[in-house]
């Protein structure tokens, strides 16, 4: 399964299985995604290898972290996969895949650090592009 960055500069690759898919909505995953949660796929580090731009990838440890981390395109700012501290797994950004990964998310973790504003996505109108004007 492939995935990049927006601009195409960075492209890697991950051999399945997946061992995980899931939500996370606590406030660093919140930061780096500008979103309510991340859609995140952990991999081992040996299902995982960089096909193109690796140099053009930057990684950020917030000091007080035990395990995350967050890397990204120096170019474009999308964020990419990345080694958690102990380098025990990768986390994938779901959104940096570049076809279906034929599963669906087991769960949301973090619950408890939601963002206020977050609501459940299927109580909210639908459309498949723009809605209409108003």
């Amino acid at each position: 399964m492939k995935g990049s960055c927006l601009c195409g500069t960075v492209g890697y690759e991950i051999d399945p299985p997946v061992s995980l898919f899931q939500y996370c909505h606590c406030s660093r995953c919140r930061k780096v995604t500008g979103s309510a949660h991340a859609s995140s796929l952990f991999v081992a580090p040996a299902q995982f290898r960089w096909l193109s731009g690796e140099a053009n990838v930057a990684r950020f440890e917030p000091p007080e972290a035990k395990y995350y981390a967050s890397c990204f395109c120096k170019t474009c700012g999308s964020s990419l996969p990345w080694l958690v501290q102990g380098g025990r797994n990768m986390v994938v950004p779901a959104g940096s895949l570049d076809e279906d990964p034929m599963l669906q998310p087991r769960g949301h973790i973090y619950w408890g650090s939601k963002a206020p504003w977050y609501h459940e996505v299927d109580t909210l109108d639908h459309w498949d592009q723009l809605p209409p004007r108003r």
